[in-house]
C-alpha cells in the first residue's frame, strides 16, 4: 500500500453532467480511489475507458436512475457487485472493491421517499447492507462511504421535522447502532462536521448524508478528512485520507 491512500466519495447526481462540467477529472487526479453515487447511466466515458485506471460500474436496470460507480488507480484483487439480493441490486446500489488489506464499499442508500412512501424499503436496506459488511470484516478491515439518505443526529441538519425523509428516528437509530458494532465516523473522528447537501430549490435546507466509515482498527490510520468545496452536483464530495 503507498503511505497515504486518498479515498473520495461523491453523489454526482448524473455521471454526463458532472463529466460535461469537467469537474471530475481534477478529483481523479488529485486521489487515490474515487467512489460515485448516482451515476444514472449505463456508459461509461470514453476518456475513462481509455485511461488506464481501474474502473468498476454498478448501474440500476432502469435508464437514468440510481447506479454506483468505482474508479481506483490501484488495482483490486476482486470487485463485488451488489448485495446479492435483487430487489436492492435491480437498483445498483452497491459496489465493493477489495484490496489487500481492506475492503471499499461504494454505497448509494435508498431515499426514504416523499411522505415516507420508501421507509420500510429503506430499513430493509440497511439491515442487509450491514450484515453484508459485517460479513465482510470476518476477513479484513472494512471502509464504507457513500450517500446514507440520512443523518445521525440534530446536528446534522439545517432544519427538523422527524417525518421528513432521512431524519427519521429510525433511519437515524440505524446509522448510530451500525457504528456501535466497530465503525468510525471520519468526519466526526477529526472534528470536520458540514453540511454535504443542500437543496437546489431551497438553499435553506441543508443536511449532512454523505459519510466515510471505517472498521475502528483503521480509526488510527485516519488522518485527514475534508468536505471538497466543489460545484456540480447538489452534494459536495468528502474526502479521507489513510497513511500507513
Amino acid at each position: 500500500m503507498v503511505n497515504k491512500l486518498k479515498i473520495v466519495s461523491w453523489n454526482v447526481n448524473g455521471l454526463k453532467a458532472i463529466t460535461r462540467k469537467g469537474v471530475l477529472e481534477k478529483i481523479i487526479k488529485e486521489n487515490d480511489v474515487i467512489l460515485l453515487q448516482e451515476i444514472r447511466s449505463n456508459d461509461i466515458p470514453l476518456d475513462l475507458l481509455i485511461s488506464g485506471l481501474n474502473i468498476a460500474a454498478f448501474p440500476a436496470k432502469k435508464k437514468g436512475y440510481s447506479g454506483v460507480m468505482s474508479i481506483s488507480k490501484l488495482k483490486p484483487l476482486s470487485v463485488i457487485k451488489g448485495l446479492g439480493i435483487e430487489e436492492f441490486d435491480a437498483e445498483g446500489r452497491v459496489l465493493t472493491l477489495e484490496f489487500e488489506k481492506f475492503y471499499v464499499i461504494n454505497t448509494y442508500f435508498p431515499r426514504a421517499g416523499d411522505g415516507l412512501s420508501r421507509l420500510d424499503f429503506k430499513l430493509k436496506f440497511d439491515n442487509a447492507i450491514e450484515m453484508f459488511a459485517l460479513k465482510l470484516r470476518e476477513t479484513k478491515s472494512v471502509i464504507i462511504c457513500g450517500d446514507f439518505n440520512a443523518v445521525r443526529n440534530k446536528r446534522d441538519s439545517s432544519f427538523w421535522d422527524e417525518n421528513e425523509p432521512g431524519l427519521t428516528p429510525q433511519e437515524r437509530d440505524w446509522i448510530n447502532n451500525f457504528l456501535e458494532k466497530g465503525f468510525v465516523d471520519c468526519a466526526e473522528k477529526m472534528s470536520k462536521i458540514e453540511y454535504t447537501w443542500r437543496s437546489y430549490r431551497f438553499k435553506w435546507k441543508a443536511m449532512r448524508i454523505d459519510y466515510c466509515l471505517v472498521s475502528e482498527e483503521l480509526a488510527v490510520r485516519v488522518s485527514n478528512f475534508q468536505v471538497l468545496k466543489v460545484e456540480g452536483s447538489d452534494h459536495l464530495p468528502i474526502m479521507v485520507e489513510l497513511s500507513d
